[in-house]
């Protein structure tokens, strides 16, 4: 069983001017997929914040889920908070989320999330809606297992 820390990034919802729905939906479907959660936080759209947040959260937990502020607007820093603190950018991860999300809507394409590995934790971006956190994350649920052990050190091979 894998470890998870998940971050909302929201202007709003960090006010207390909005409840975060995304991030106990994100929490829900990890639980799901056998997931334990070691953290939730909430943080502003301000980037040295996400960047603390995701150092922080690097050393307690193996995969780090982030939810909001991938977007196009002004204050939609995550991507770039993301790879100012990560090692090794996995372009892969992201691409299956937009290439899927396009399938559904046209908007995915206006996504900027990106994904990363920061010491033994992978980091993921996804969008700030309930819905296409959830889808996205969907989209990718089946290769985050896979990653993390790679990631772990366990990289041999079966035989065939």
């Amino acid at each position: 069983m894998y470890t998870a820390a998940i971050l909302t990034i929201s202007d709003s919802a960090h006010q207390g001017k909005r409840e975060d729905l995304s991030g106990p939906a994100v929490v829900a479907e990890l639980k799901a997929a056998g997931f334990q959660i070691a953290k939730t936080a909430v943080v502003p759209d301000e980037q040295d914040q996400i960047e603390e947040a995701l150092k922080t959260y690097s050393r307690e937990a193996k995969l780090i889920v982030t939810t909001g502020g991938t977007g196009i607007a002004k204050r939609d820093v995550t991507p770039e908070a993301t790879l100012a603190v990560v090692d090794r950018v996995v372009p892969g991860i992201a691409e299956r989320m937009r290439a899927l999300g396009a399938l559904k809507t046209p908007l995915a394409a206006l996504s900027r999330g990106v994904c990363g590995i920061r010491g033994q934790a992978l980091i993921l971006n996804l969008p700030g809606s309930p819905k296409a956190a959830v889808e996205s994350l969907q989209a990718v649920i089946d290769v985050l297992p896979h990653a993390l052990e790679l990631i772990g050190g366990k990289t041999e091979h079966e035989a065939i």
